[in-house]
């Protein structure tokens, strides 16, 4: 399974950027999509998260970000509104998938994409 991330970039505070994934290469089922962060010198964190029936949010981006998926494309989307600096990070896709009907789930990584916020 391969994660390719888009959208990141410079933003000044206040603006909005939209991060999209897509997952290619053999999937059976995607159980979880996760976007992450980590910020220089800071470790990784789960910033939101969606199932097939929910979603959550870290408590840092709670109103301002927004997860959604598109089953179809095996694609996952953060729609990143009024931004802060502090959202300053590299940010990375995660999913949960089954390559097949009978592989266990694995956890699969994005390479990133930076998002810069500009205060």
């Amino acid at each position: 399974v391969q994660l390719v991330e888009s959208g990141g970039g410079l933003v000044q505070a206040g603006g909005s950027l939209r991060l999209s994934c897509a997952a290619s290469g053999s999937i059976f089922s995607i159980n979880v999509m996760n976007w992450y962060r980590q910020a220089p010198g800071k470790q990784r964190e789960l910033v939101a998260t969606i199932t097939s029936g929910s979603t959550n949010y870290a408590d840092s981006v709670k109103g301002r970000f927004t997860i959604s998926r598109d089953n179809a494309k095996n694609a996952v989307y953060l729609q990143m509104n009024s931004l802060k600096s502090e959202d300053t990070a590299v940010y990375y896709c995660n999913v949960v998938a089954h390559e097949t009907r009978y592989s266990d789930a694995f956890h699969y990584w994005g390479q990133g994409t930076q998002v810069t916020v500009s205060s």
